[in-house]
């Protein structure tokens, strides 16, 4: 079964693997990696940020994840954000909740940020649009399938944007 974000990364030729889990798996990042048998960081979590402005905003994060509030208010670039109400998120991507692709819905000036330090990790696995449905990605295909800004979203030490060295 080809979902629409199946055909979307076969239109724009990136690479992943289609995993499929039983539908009757508790919902979470976490029971997904557990069931397809990969590390909880691997499992991407795509939320969905509203900002006073009436932009909204993709963020994702490791299973594991939590954004520290600053750093993602200093990546969207407001200090007036938060999570977004499951029918704001279902009218802005067209998922609910618990599968949101990553890619595939967002219209051209949409802003998408990955937490940096999940380009560390081998594969990746993010929603595929429906409950049961997993996408195996690598980091770089998701940067590219989703148009992300890799900014660090998790560490207090680090800045939120590398210095660009060009």
């Amino acid at each position: 079964m080809k979902l629409p974000s199946h055909l979307y990364l076969d239109q724009h030729n990136i690479p992943y693997e289609a995993q499929s889990f039983s539908p009757e798996t508790e919902k979470g990042a976490a029971n997904v990696a557990k069931v397809l048998g990969f590390a909880e960081r691997q499992a991407v979590k795509t939320l969905i940020f509203q900002v006073d402005s009436g932009e909204r905003v993709l963020v994702m994060l490791g299973g594991d994840q939590n954004a520290i509030s600053g750093n993602l208010k200093k990546a969207i670039g407001s200090r007036n954000i938060q999570m977004a109400a499951p029918e704001v998120v279902k009218e802005t991507t067209g998922y609910i909740i618990g599968s949101i692709p990553a890619f595939g819905w967002q219209l051209a000036n949409f802003r998408s940020f990955l937490e940096a330090s999940l380009l560390n990790e081998p594969i990746l696995g993010t929603g595929a649009g429906q409950w049961g449905e997993e996408i195996m990605i690598t980091p770089e295909n998701l940067v590219r399938a989703s148009h992300a800004i890799v900014v660090n979203l998790t560490d207090r030490e680090k800045p939120v944007q590398e210095e660009s060295t060009d």
